[in-house]
């Protein structure tokens, strides 16, 4: 059989340039690469005896990259639903966390969360959770690819007790996967308020040695800004680049108080930041000012955040609420064009994470993660627009296809490597066992 497989359809949408469209055309991959993009009758004329798909009614896109999710907190859809953050946070989320997490959770919701997400067409997430040697397990079996927060906080939770204990912990996990083919990792210290200036220091030098990028929550909500300035007399980013944190790739996640001043410095640093616009938007955070921030350049990705604060893992419906919030919110109907939207859902995450040499755009030389959403129902009729289409329009359902460095995850909208009915069941499991501990 040939190492050569043509992906084909009626549009292919390569993020690079952007906004292209290239009708008719093809995706050839060999093995886990892309090696060419071209007319659909001259990939099959160049790669004879080839296998060979082709989507007739769809577009062929990159893969979307979910740069900021906790995927064991599935398990948590809806608890504690309609509550500011810490509120949720300190009065249900820690406490259940407190009497159900273990490994058997993480493996379960990290099970669930890849399923949904692999529906969705995410090929590659972010993820910031404890116990994260079980979600590597997941990941390693489901062909999804991932980046993985070796977590820090300077409070105990059933992970691990002491911050020496998380860094250990994260040391150990980077040694036994580092190296896996679709698997990466992030330092993650949670959140300005949950470490302190010693601990981010060594997570600088950890960051420093592994060569790999810093995930956080920062800029979250006004609480946190103002008890930074009670605490530390200065704003979380200012502490930051106190450290010297900002110098090097930095996930900020969420981003949603921002000062001019702030503006004015996130261009000179490594930060990219991670907008999580519905669950900014359910936990009432604020509104990350995603139109300036573009307008000076600094790079955005977007992520679901948890099911917990967000209720789902879909990336579609995220790039439509950010694209709708930029212009909203801005007052400019022309922030945040769809396939600006687009580009941040997929080479945007993958600028983020420090992956953009291999993901984010199909071409030449990249990896072979590859979706089809299925433009042909009569919902996208007239589809005059693809990138309009899909990102104002399409839903979870229209994803039919998901390939993860060419080896399919997803055919004619069912699972290949995770078994739907398995997994439904386990979440009924879960529903009882959170229901009894909550």
């Amino acid at each position: 059989m040939s190492e050569i497989l043509i992906l084909s359809a009626r549009w292919v949408l390569p993020v690079v340039p952007r906004a292209a469209v290239l009708e008719d055309h093809a995706v050839v991959l060999h093995g886990a690469r892309i090696v060419d993009v071209l007319p659909r009758t001259a990939a099959l004329a160049r790669h004879p005896g080839a296998g060979h798909r082709h989507f007739s009614r769809h577009a062929l896109l990159p893969g979307f990259i979910n740069a900021h999710t906790h995927a064991a907190m599935t398990l948590l859809r809806g608890v504690g639903s309609d509550l500011p953050l810490m509120e949720w946070l300190q009065e249900h989320v820690w406490p259940a966390e407190g009497r159900l997490l273990s490994p058997e959770f993480v493996h379960a919701g990290s099970q669930l969360a890849v399923a949904e997400m692999i529906r969705g067409g995410t090929t590659c997430f972010n993820d910031m959770y404890l116990f994260p040697e079980d979600t590597a397990r997941v990941v390693d079996q489901s062909g999804i690819r991932a980046m993985l927060g070796l977590t820090v906080f300077d409070l105990p939770t059933p992970w691990a007790s002491t911050t020496r204990e998380y860094l250990d912990k994260g040391a150990d996990l980077f040694a036994a996967w580092n190296g896996h083919e679709r698997m990466g990792f992030t330092v993650a210290p949670h959140a300005p308020y949950t470490v302190g200036d010693a601990s981010l220091r060594k997570i600088l030098q950890r960051a420093e040695a592994m060569e790999i990028p810093v995930h956080m929550h920062v800029h979250e909500t006004a609480h946190e800004v103002a008890t930074s300035l009670s605490d530390y007399g200065e704003r979380p980013l200012a502490r930051l680049a106190r450290l010297g944190l900002l110098e090097r790739p930095f996930a900020a996640v969420h981003m949603t108080q921002l000062a001019q001043s702030e503006h004015a410095m996130l261009p000179e640093t490594s930060v990219s930041v991670v907008h999580c616009p519905e669950s900014n938007l359910k936990l009432a955070s604020g509104f990350c000012p995603v139109a300036e921030l573009l307008r000076n350049g600094v790079n955005v990705a977007l992520g679901t955040d948890g099911v917990a604060s967000n209720n789902d893992l879909d990336m579609l419906g995220e790039m439509r609420t950010a694209a709708l919030l930029a212009k909203g919110v801005s007052g400019d109907a022309a922030a945040l064009a769809a396939p600006q939207a687009l580009e941040m859902a997929t080479l945007g995450g993958a600028r983020a994470l420090g992956l953009a040499e291999h993901l984010g755009s199909l071409e030449i030389g990249k990896l072979g993660d590859v979706i089809a959403i299925d433009l042909g129902g009569l919902e996208f009729q007239p589809a005059h627009n693809p990138h309009a289409q899909i990102v104002y329009a399409a839903t979870r359902d229209a994803v039919t296809d998901v390939f993860v460095g060419g080896r399919p995850l997803l055919r004619d909208r069912e699972l290949l490597t995770l078994d739907l009915d398995e997994l439904t069941a386990l979440a009924r499991t879960w529903q009882e066992r959170v229901q009894a501990a909550h």
